[in-house]
């Protein structure tokens, strides 16, 4: 798969790269990382952001680095994400505390599930949101995403949002 940069009227969304780390370890140690998988330590944190490094490698495709267009500091990192063991394939994303209320991360997920779609050609996407996420909530719920109860989750304090089939979206 080629790498791949994709632009908004705001932002790019770029291959994420080692200089992305702080920010990535920066938010870890946030309290909206609560929500996520690897909030518990900094290594797992690090073993973390070396797996969203290591997707692109081994699946041609991953998060990615969320930027202003005129500044390449990540500002969080949204996309496509499907490490082995899970039970679809995820729209994922990640938003630096900075960064939030602004419509960033619905800007940069537009960009994405159209690239989910489109190039990657998947009929379907999920996103896997702590049941207590309301931010990550409302962004799938407006992005028209539902929630599906009887999906297989990966936790028990996890949800299920799956994003309408490329057949269902508005033009």
């Amino acid at each position: 798969m080629s790498e791949a940069i994709l632009t908004t009227d705001r932002l790019r969304l770029r291959r994420p790269t080692p200089r992305d780390l702080d920010g990535f370890m920066a938010f870890a140690r946030s309290q909206r990382a609560r929500h996520t998988f690897f909030a518990d330590s900094d290594a797992s944190a690090w073993n973390s952001f070396c797996l969203v490094l290591a997707h692109w490698d081994l699946r041609g495709y991953g998060l990615f680095s969320v930027t202003a267009r005129d500044d390449d500091t990540c500002l969080g990192m949204i996309g496509p994400f499907y490490p082995e063991g899970w039970a679809e394939p995820e729209l994922g994303w990640l938003l630096w505390p900075q960064a939030e209320g602004k419509g960033i991360a619905h800007e940069a997920a537009l960009a994405a599930r159209g690239y989910i779609f489109d190039v990657l050609a998947w009929d379907g996407a999920v996103s896997y949101i702590g049941e207590d996420n309301s931010r990550s909530i409302a962004l799938a719920e407006r992005l028209g995403a539902r929630w599906d109860e009887s999906a297989v989750t990966r936790s028990k304090a996890c949800r299920v949002y799956r994003h309408p089939a490329r057949t269902e979206r508005a033009a």
